[in-house]
């Protein structure tokens, strides 16, 4: 499937939204891959019945990077707090929960995490997730892929979501070169990973 049939996709997401609990749809890929707009796309199209939760709210703060000497590696899954990330959705499956949850958000322009951004009610029954590692089978990654209902492995052709990469960055304030650098190096090490598990996804979307 393609996301050009974005009605088949918010269709699979509605099947999941239906009444009676709530369910977790995941949207895995590398980065740049085009998850958070496909992400945004399903939510509006589910309006008061779904709600996005990113991923990247667990980034750490810069402050806590630059302690811990990962600064040069932001975006690698040991610079995310995984283990927070996995207790939220835990939280947010729990059908006892009484009232809203709120999660965190990611700031681009500040290029720092924001607490309390998202707020998710008790009576929404989809809650979409998106971020790079959520099929990795590895260290306090491992127990995300099992509290997600489905996840969505979203491809794209590398040269364009490289390409694209780098046009973000820049719009955000780094230089060109910079930006270059750091999306063949992190970035593009980061993809490799993130490609290794895309056969634990349940459907394999493919950006045009």
């Amino acid at each position: 499937m393609d996301t050009n049939d974005l009605p088949a996709l918010v269709a699979r997401a509605r099947g999941l939204a239906a009444p009676g609990g709530r369910r977790i749809l995941g949207i895995a890929g590398p980065p740049g891959a085009g998850k958070s707009t496909l992400a945004a796309g399903i939510v509006d199209a589910l309006p008061g019945r779904a709600v996005l939760v990113p991923m990247d709210g667990f980034h750490l703060a810069g402050a806590e990077l630059d302690r811990l000497g990962l600064a040069g590696r932001k975006g690698a899954p040991d610079t995310f707090d995984a283990a927070g990330y996995t207790a939220l959705l835990t939280r947010l499956r729990d059908p006892a929960e009484p009232g809203p949850v709120y999660a965190p958000a990611f700031d681009r322009a500040l290029e720092e995490p924001v607490a309390g951004s998202v707020r998710v009610s008790a009576d929404v029954p989809l809650v979409v997730t998106e971020g790079n590692y959520l099929l990795l089978d590895e260290g306090p990654w491992a127990a995300v892929r099992g509290l997600l209902d489905e996840v969505w492995f979203l491809d794209a052709d590398p040269r364009e979501r490289v390409s694209g990469l780098v046009e973000r960055h820049v719009r955000f304030g780094k230089s060109r070169a910079h930006a270059e650098r750091w999306v063949t190096g992190s970035d593009e090490r980061n993809a490799r990973l993130v490609e290794r598990y895309r056969d634990r996804a349940d459907l394999v979307v493919r950006r045009p």
